[in-house]
């Protein structure tokens, strides 16, 4: 926690409660910084590729619990998200791609709801960034694949709208579909996990300066400043999850929609 001292009415001061969002690195190489966030990145990796190899590990007829629950992530992946929205011809061949970016975020998420880790990985844009930009560079990929250079063409003429309203309408189609649409992408997963994140260690902040004032009244609303805390604290831990499935249903939709262009 940060403070930052402001001049009190009575010539004192007065400190509010802050937070300290920069965290300091473990280590340096080069300009290569090792975070508490780097570390969560990895630890995920691990702990998902555990649990997987885990369940999978005695595959049986009546599965046991961990069995059970691998495949229970999995087929809602595969069949709620791939295969609903790609489409039954198609959706296979990116299971594993959708399946890993929703274990992978919904973990990196739920770090900020674990006590004493308390920091979801994505409060920092960069791994957002990276994410949609992998999304990105996938889903025109397969667009240009299925559909040749004339993919472009397909994702910025909508069929059916007539040739005089065209230069409207393509640079519209254009800035949505190739600048705002992965910016979005990003931003929606990085915007809800710094402001839940924030919000909770606020209302802690504003907690432990409360009960440190002498007044009895003061001591006493921060019992409601609890509640508050709790509230939202349940509140983040759903849009956790949300968002990792929001981000997932997402990517299906784009590369559904690059790898069907000519039907849209």
């Amino acid at each position: 926690m940060i403070a930052l001292t402001l001049p009190a009415q009575d010539g004192g001061s007065f400190t509010p409660p802050s937070v300290e969002t920069h965290l300091t690195p473990f280590f340096s190489i080069g300009g290569f910084e090792f975070t508490k966030q780097t570390l969560l990145v990895v630890l995920s990796v691990v702990i998902i590729a555990w649990f997987f190899l885990a369940a999978a590990r005695k595959g049986k007829l009546v599965p046991g619990r961990l069995q059970y629950a691998g495949e229970l992530g999995y087929n809602f992946v595969r069949n709620s998200v791939g295969q609903d929205v790609i489409g039954a011809k198609d959706y296979k061949k990116y299971v594993p791609l959708l399946f890993s970016l929703f274990f992978f975020i919904l973990l990196n998420n739920l770090f900020g709801a674990i006590p004493l880790i308390q920091l979801p990985s994505f409060s920092h844009v960069s791994g957002p960034y990276f994410l949609a930009l992998l999304v990105y560079v996938i889903w025109i990929g397969m667009g240009v694949r299925v559909n040749g250079l004339r993919y472009f063409k397909l994702a910025v003429v909508p069929s059916g709208v007539p040739w005089y309203i065209l230069p409207l309408v393509v640079p519209i189609e254009l800035i949505s579909n190739f600048v705002v649409r992965p910016m979005t992408h990003s931003l929606r997963l990085f915007a809800t996990m710094l402001a839940g994140h924030l919000i909770v260690m606020i209302a802690g902040s504003g907690i432990e300066f409360l009960l440190a004032q002498e007044s009895i009244l003061l001591k006493g609303t921060s019992l409601l400043v609890l509640g508050g805390a709790i509230a939202m604290y349940m509140l983040e831990a759903l849009i956790m999850v949300l968002q990792a499935y929001v981000f997932v249903l997402l990517t299906a939709i784009y590369i559904e929609g690059a790898i069907h262009a000519d039907t849209h």
